[in-house]
């Protein structure tokens, strides 16, 4: 059953086209993120949702109902903000069940609701503080309950966690999850953040420029991205890419990096989605991952390639080492033990069960 559902969605402000042809499928319990770069549309999706923007043309339906032009308080939503949007001179307790004694609630429900999901976030004993006694992750709980105690249709959530240092984020991040879990709730997410994204989406839609750029499972768009913007944007470091030229020699595609006269790479194994043209110009893609010192014994889809190592990064658990190849630099993730040296030539393996191929024109994948 869909609990959400968008409908060729166009919105502009002024001149400026900012929603193009919007169209999602949400279903009852799923998680849906909204993730791209500043300025895609993707707070202003948000805020249609909610109903604090209008629409130029298009449908949004709430349980098969169109609410494109139902007042936001008659949406049975519940939003919470980046900034929290707590009124200062109210208590915990009060900011919580501020919506429900607007829609005059029965008291007696309204304490029902408190006392589960204050104890649920674990803020009973901060329900007589005010926000200026609170840390930030303490506002943030102070505001999901808020949204939490009204039992809503759909919970959106704007950038929840930009506010909050590195730590705070990972343990709200899981916060949310848990929350998620307990309620198998219709939950619309907005962040720029990747690793939120993945972590907490069911479904993920990419954005830019306005457009829905992939719309799918987080892992099958980490996999298999549509094209180069969202092959780019997801993953960090993100995937390398490598120009070329794509060949046919008896039944196999070959793919010649650019300058680089003695690398042919068999690309028989992939699965092109598209004809391809003698001599089409194309980008590999391949995820630091599958850039290694070691060749997987069972793997026939690897490449040996000689490489000279320009900077080598320790992270803990692994080493991210970069060489240049083709024109470019490549980061390959070593194990931390590698016994990588600078500026030492060593065999560098490309996993090519693991790659993308993107055509260079359209950056569409092939």
């Amino acid at each position: 059953m869909l609990t959400l559902k968008i409908k060729d969605l166009y919105k502009s402000f002024g001149s400026t086209e900012v929603l193009k042809k919007i169209n999602l499928d949400v279903e009852e319990g799923s998680f849906l993120v909204l993730l791209g770069p500043s300025g895609c549309g993707k707070s202003t999706l948000l805020n249609i949702i909610a109903g604090l923007e209008t629409i130029d043309k298009g449908a949004v339906l709430i349980d098969d109902y169109d609410v494109s032009k139902v007042e936001p308080k008659d949406r049975n939503i519940a939003m919470v903000f980046q900034s929290y949007a707590l009124y200062p001179s109210m208590t915990v307790r009060e900011n919580m069940i501020f919506g429900l004694k607007q829609a005059k609630t029965p008291k007696d429900k309204i304490e029902k609701q408190l006392k589960k999901v204050s104890n649920f976030l674990k803020v009973d004993e901060l329900l007589n503080r005010k926000p200026s006694q609170l840390s930030g992750g303490q506002r943030q709980r102070t505001a999901m309950g808020r949204a939490l105690v009204r039992e809503p249709r759909i919970f959106l959530f704007d950038e929840p966690l930009s506010n909050l240092d590195a730590k705070l984020r990972v343990e709200m991040r899981h916060e949310i999850k848990k929350l998620y879990t307990s309620l198998k709730a219709t939950m619309v997410y907005v962040t720029h953040d990747q690793i939120e994204a993945m972590s907490l989406a069911s479904k993920i839609a990419v954005m830019n420029e306005g457009i829905i750029q992939q719309l799918d499972d987080p892992q099958k768009i980490y996999d298999n991205p549509n094209n180069l913007f969202v092959a780019d944007f997801i993953g960090s470091p993100s995937m390398n890419f490598i120009n070329g030229i794509l060949s046919k020699e008896s039944q196999s595609i070959i793919f010649s990096p650019n300058n680089e006269n003695n690398v042919k790479l068999d690309l028989s194994h992939y699965n092109f989605k598209k004809r391809i043209e003698e001599g089409q110009k194309a980008v590999l893609g391949l995820r630091p991952e599958y850039i290694s010192n070691i060749q997987s014994s069972d793997n026939k889809h690897s490449s040996k390639i000689s490489l000279k190592p320009t900077i080598i990064e320790t992270t803990g658990f692994d080493k991210n080492v970069t060489f240049d190849f083709a024109d470019t630099e490549i980061i390959g993730r070593f194990t931390p033990n590698s016994g990588v040296e600078l500026n030492k030539v060593i065999d560098v393996y490309f996993d090519l069960s693991q790659i993308s191929i993107f055509d260079m024109q359209t950056e569409l994948r092939l």
